[in-house]
């Protein structure tokens, strides 16, 4: 009798300690799906719990660093320990292609950005900020939406259109006014499988656009991209694209990828 007890407390245990994490990873979930914050009324809503349980969970990760609040009153993100983590986990990508980024940045004079796919969004691993007075600083650590980004989208041409379909659905949120629906995404990435390019015009955000280049390595696929002003961006791309070429060689040559 006592060691069915102590099995069924064990098990019981276990399915408690597998609730927490999945209740934890459906909160990060939802922050990653929303980095300008959000409440914990927010989250709860998304996730489908109890405010009070939300509050206990968002506690604990930023307790671990793994979330943290904005100024008072915008309520939570993704925190720096998450970052951390990706970070060390591309670690041989990153110091591959770390100089490579920062010869990139010095010759453009923008930001660039290093990228891989993560479930089933977009999240910047590295990246070297240009020093200029206007510039563009991307988050890292934070996933992206696909459909919405250069990089995002150079990585999603290594699908086919059916995954493609199956990752996003039939809907895509509208971030912008320039953000794609399905269709006009998936004519999108056929030509960016034809000539290598993925481009964002202000699909992410107004007054931001990117050109990106898949990188394939031996860690799979990432993405290289320079994100510039739009103003800058609009009589620059064609350069963006010549350096992005270089910069690709320069990476490939030492990742391994095909």
């Amino acid at each position: 009798m006592s060691n069915l007890k102590d099995s069924n407390d064990n098990d019981e245990s276990r399915s408690g300690g597998i609730q927490v994490i999945a209740r934890a990873s459906a909160v990060m979930r939802a922050l990653g799906r929303n980095p300008q914050g959000l409440s914990l009324a927010a989250i709860a809503q998304d996730v489908g719990l109890a405010r009070s349980t939300v509050q206990r969970i968002v506690a604990a990760l930023e307790t671990e660093q793994m979330v943290e609040a904005m100024r008072p009153g915008n309520g939570f993100r993704l925190g720096p320990a998450l970052a951390q983590l990706i970070h060390q986990t591309h670690t041989d990508i990153i110091s591959i292609a770390r100089k490579s980024l920062e010869t990139l940045c010095d010759h453009l004079q923008e930001s660039v950005t290093l990228s891989c796919i993560s479930g089933k969004h977009t999240v910047v691993i590295d990246r070297v900020i240009a020093e200029r007075e206007l510039r563009v600083v991307f988050p890292m650590g934070q996933s992206l939406p696909m459909y919405a980004t250069a990089d995002g989208k150079a990585l999603l041409s290594t699908l086919t259109d059916e995954q493609v379909r199956e990752w996003l659905g039939d809907r895509l949120d509208p971030l912008t006014d320039a953000t794609h629906d399905i269709e006009s995404l998936l004519v999108e990435l056929a030509q960016i499988r034809a000539n290598g390019f993925a481009l964002d015009h202000q699909e992410h955000t107004v007054g931001i656009s990117a050109c990106a280049i898949l990188i394939p390595t031996f860690m799979g696929p990432h993405a290289v991209a320079v994100v510039a002003p739009t103003s800058r961006f609009q009589i620059r791309s064609f350069e963006f694209k010549q350096a992005l070429k270089e910069c690709k060689e320069s990476i490939a040559k030492l990742a391994g990828g095909n």
